[in-house]
This record gives structure tokens, C-alpha cells and sequence, in this order.
């Protein structure tokens, strides 16, 4: 630690300059789609965004957008900040993984087939998954990757497999991350299991449970799987009655991502932590502008309810 963080650190803190913040509001509170993205071609994430995007494509370019500002930030890192920003982003992999489950399988894509993300020195296994020619090629793929065997090769298995492996990855290797992804295997495994019934396969169950513990994991009720989560994922779904409530727990999460993130960030010390924080912050902040677009969409709100305690 120190010299090799100097500019790493201070790149993370310049960082914040490309957050939308309040202005997301605005975006929000636009009557139209076409308002709102004309005001945020004037941002910084104005890029990618064409002016005539459908919401899917507008809320595609924010993600993109924030895709870029990590690439760069993980380039100014020494070899540790950078793996850090490699496991935070790891959604990104994740999102090309989904798509390209999905065209394997032959279902409709949803949404349409589109171009992967271009991820760099971001991506874990990509360059090899994206090869693959079928779902058994893709899930060996993943078996011999650091993802690990999703235990089937349905879009599904894949989808909730390489997100459990994720969060486990991340707990283990960005200590300063482990109740965000402890939390968000929470919402994840209740989610998968209790809300659309699925059960866990056998590999994933068993990562799952490395994170959350065998009982939550092994929980045959939604009641029985709260009880049992360890404190440091409880957090994220305290105080939620039925899975159907779990919407208000996605929310809780990212409002905690970024305070926890600003908090990291106004350290002094020359280390991983004003990195972890900058991803944090870019990352809930690209969350809050995509919720705007689709508020912008409906008619115009506000994003209070995104704010709000669960």
C-alpha cells in the first residue's frame, strides 16, 4: 500500500464527476422519453445515447456508459485495485453470459439480440465463453472457468449460477464488498427459490451456502430463510414479509452500495478502499439514471421511492 495507490486514489475521487447525482430527478421528472434524453445527452452519459434511443437502448448506453468509466478507473490501479474493479463489474460479463444463453437455447431473445459488452482487461472469462456453440459447451465452459459449473445449461441455471459465483468470488476476494454481496446473494437466492419457485441446482446451492450458510440455503420457507441468514446478509432483506416484497430490498441495496461507497471514498488512507467506493458510488448512480429513464417513459415521477427506508 501507498506510493502505488497514489494515483489510483485520486483518479477514484475525480471519478465522482461523472455522477449525475440530484440530476436525476430532472431526468425523471421529464414528461416524455425524448425530454428526458435530451437533457442527458448534456451529461456524461450522453455518448453512446442517441437522440431518437427507445428505453431499452437508453438505459443500455447508461450501463455502457458506466462499463467505460471502470475500464478506465481499473487502469489507473496497481494489480490489486484492478482485480477489485475486475470482480465489482463482474455484471457486466454476466449480462453477455445471459444473452448468450439465451440465443444458444434458441428462445426469443428478450430483450433482442444485441451487441456484447465490450469489457477489456474487465472480463473474467468472456473471450472463451463467447466462443461457445451450444448451451453443453457453454456450461463446460463455465465449469473449467473461474464461474464454475452452474449445475445445468438452461438459461436459468446459468443466469442464477453465475451470479451466486460472483457474489462468492466477491466476498472472498474484496473483503471491504462482503455484506454487499452477501446481501445480494440474499435477495438473489430469495428471489430464485421463493419468488419464481425454482430450486438452486446442486453447485449453485453449494456456493450459495458458502455465502449464506447451509440452513438459509436449505430453508423450505421464505420465514425459515430470513431467520437463518448470517447478519452480514440479513441486512438487505430485514423487515421484508413475502418474497413479493423483495422489490423494496433491491432498492435498500443500492441505497446502502452507495452510501457505504461515499463513506470509502472520504478515507484518507492510500489503499483499495477510495476504489471500492468509486465503483460503488458510478455503479448506484448508473442504477438511479436508468430508474429515471423508465419513470421518464411512464409520464415523469420522482424517485423518492428509490430513496426511501425499506
Amino acid at each position: 500500500m501507498g506510493a502505488g495507490w497514489v494515483a489510483g486514489v485520486t483518479r477514484s475521487r475525480a471519478m465522482l464527476s461523472r455522477c449525475l447525482g440530484a440530476g436525476a430527478q430532472d431526468v425523471a421528472g421529464a414528461a416524455t422519453l425524448d425530454d428526458a434524453l435530451r437533457y442527458l445527452g448534456a451529461t456524461a452519459y450522453g455518448h453512446d445515447l442517441g437522440s431518437e434511443a427507445d428505453l431499452a437502448d437508453a438505459q443500455r448506453a447508461v450501463s455502457a456508459t458506466l462499463l467505460w468509466h471502470l475500464r478506465v478507473l481499473a487502469g489507473w490501479q496497481p494489480r490489486a485495485g484492478a482485480t477489485a474493479v475486475r470482480h465489482l463489474a463482474s455484471g457486466f460479463e454476466i449480462a453477455n453470459v445471459d444473452d448468450h444463453a439465451r440465443a444458444l437455447s434458441g428462445a426469443t431473445p428478450s430483450p433482442p439480440a444485441r451487441r456484447a459488452y465490450g469489457l477489456g482487461a474487465l472480463a473474467t472469462a468472456w473471450p472463451r465463453l463467447s466462443r461457445t456453440g451450444s448451451p453443453a459447451e457453454l456450461r463446460a465452459a463455465m465449469a473449467g472457468s473461474a464461474w464454475g459449473d452452474p449445475g445445468g445449461d438452461s438459461p436459468a441455471a446459468v443466469a442464477i449460477g453465475i451470479r451466486i459465483a460472483a457474489a462468492g468470488r466477491t466476498a472472498a476476494a474484496v473483503p471491504p464488498a462482503t455484506r454487499w454481496a452477501a446481501g445480494r446473494a440474499a435477495l438473489l437466492v430469495g428471489r430464485e427459490v421463493f419468488l419464481a419457485d425454482r430450486a438452486l441446482t446442486l453447485p449453485t446451492a453449494h456456493r450459495a451456502a458458502r455465502v449464506l450458510g447451509s440452513k438459509a440455503v436449505g430453508a423450505a420457507s421464505f420465514a425459515e430463510f430470513l431467520r437463518h441468514l448470517p447478519a452480514a446478509a440479513r441486512w438487505a432483506v430485514d423487515g421484508i414479509g413475502t418474497p413479493a416484497d423483495l422489490w423494496r430490498a433491491e432498492t435498500r441495496w443500492w441505497s446502502r452500495l452507495r452510501q457505504d461507497g461515499l463513506e470509502l471514498l472520504h478515507g484518507s488512507g492510500l489503499d483499495s478502499s477510495p476504489v471500492i467506493g468509486a465503483v460503488a458510488v458510478l455503479s448506484a448512480d448508473a442504477w438511479r439514471v436508468r430508474a429515471a429513464l423508465e419513470l421518464a417513459a411512464r409520464g415523469g415521477g420522482s424517485l423518492e421511492v428509490l430513496d426511501a427506508p425499506a
